[in-house]
């Protein structure tokens, strides 16, 4: 899929939102993590309690991407919870129909800025990722030490879930993922939010995810 080019991280309420040019056009959110604290590690009994929902990519699934948990290893994350749920398997339009693993319907690749969107199919999504935040915040975690990342279609999901979740999050992922809604939507972000990063590829490296690790430890709330 060429749809995808970056991976950037975000939280809410603050959004900055990038646009690629190119063959095609794509946005994502950027956010400008804090500086890493020069505190020594919390104690496991004082390492806040934490969940990392974690959504994959068109035709990929869950289990498939569970050792990037294994990359996570610092003293913060003893307490963190885990989840990789896979999508269930729809038809696909920009497939000729196919059913596959897919959290929503895609009409075209590459996706464009122009490119038809499926936008109550992301919101039904959305409803079904809001639905397992719910139940981790209901089982005591701090919505604030919840953190949704994903990639490709499983980023855009992200980003839509991040962005309209009623409450705050600790924040969002977004690997080579793209703004699943119409320009109608997306006219509603500031201009001088938008950036452009061109020649960037469709994956996720090992140092992205060790920037990843350190970027959530600087939001962990603890739990004392």
């Amino acid at each position: 899929m060429a749809e995808v080019m970056h991976s950037t991280f975000l939280t809410n309420p603050t959004v900055f939102l990038a646009v690629i040019l190119g063959s095609t056009i794509i946005f994502i959110l950027l956010f400008q993590p804090r500086h890493l604290s020069s505190s020594s590690p919390k104690s496991d009994s004082m390492a806040a309690r934490s969940f990392v929902l974690w959504l994959h990519g068109l035709g990929d699934s869950g289990p498939a991407n569970e050792p990037i948990k294994t990359l996570f290893r610092s003293p913060e994350f003893r307490n963190t919870k885990w989840s990789f749920p896979s999508a269930p398997e729809n038809p696909v339009t920009c497939n000729h129909g196919m059913r596959m693993p897919s959290w929503f319907d895609i009409h075209e690749i590459p996706v464009t800025a122009d490119s038809p969107k499926a936008e109550s199919d992301v919101l039904k999504a959305v409803q079904n990722v809001h639905a397992m935040i719910d139940k981790e915040v209901a089982a005591g975690t701090n919505p604030n030490n919840v953190f949704v990342c994903g990639f490709s279609q499983g980023g855009a999901l992200t980003l839509a879930s991040v962005l309209l979740y009623p409450k705050k999050l600790g924040g969002g992922a977004v690997f080579s993922g793209w703004v699943p809604f119409n320009s109608s939507m997306i006219e509603k972000f500031p201009e001088d939010a938008k950036k452009a990063y061109p020649g960037l590829g469709h994956s996720i490296s090992n140092e992205e995810l060790q920037f990843l690790e350190a970027w959530i430890k600087t939001r962990l709330q603890s739990s004392s």
